[in-house]
């Protein structure tokens, strides 16, 4: 029995995210029995990016409009430089991402990711770390940035580059077993 068994994660993308910030914890989620879907503002499929150059295109699984937060147990926001830039301007997906916050679920970001999290005004007081390209943005949006591997604060886990991942990875799959927290709140 994997540890994750019953439980649901939603991955919320778009076009232009970073394919192994994706691809990697996705595997690790489904290697621990977690059932992981794909939500978009994008219908059909997703394109990737594997550094400047655009990539493979996933399949979407639930298309933002019909994804309902209570059908989850726990969201990951992965990297890229285009994905949260068009994450961040989207307001069904900054009210998704504070749903999640409010329901005390765990949520997970990697590199660029945070940027929504900034957009959703969820950072505030809260312990994080992302690339070193957005500290400044988290710091303004009064995170308390580190500069870590991997950082952890009552179910925000926050990770910097795809060389974090081994660790992202497992602290992910420890948060969403655990289940929701008292302290994750918008």
């Amino acid at each position: 029995m994997g540890k994750l068994n019953g439980k649901r994660i939603a991955i919320l993308t778009e076009d232009g995210f970073e394919q192994i910030e994706l691809t990697s914890p996705k595997e690790a989620l489904k290697n621990e029995g977690a059932q992981v879907d794909i939500v978009s503002p994008q219908e059909k499929v997703v394109r990737s990016k594997k550094g400047d150059e655009w990539d493979d295109e996933y399949p979407v699984d639930t298309p933002l409009n019909q994804a309902r937060v209570d059908d989850y147990d726990g969201l990951l926001i992965p990297g890229g430089v285009i994905n949260p830039d068009k994450l961040r301007t989207n307001e069904r997906a900054l009210s998704f991402v504070r749903d999640f916050f409010a329901a005390g679920k765990p949520v997970a970001a990697i590199c660029h990711g945070p940027q929504v999290l900034i957009d959703a005004e969820v950072v505030e007081g809260r312990k994080l770390t992302s690339v070193a390209a957005i500290k400044k943005d988290l710091i303004n949006a009064k995170a308390r940035w580190e500069d870590t591997q991997v950082v952890t604060d009552q179910g925000l886990v926050t990770s910097r580059t795809p060389d974090d991942l081994p660790a992202f990875n497992r602290k992910i799959v420890e948060e969403y077993a655990e289940g929701k927290h008292a302290g994750q709140h918008t």
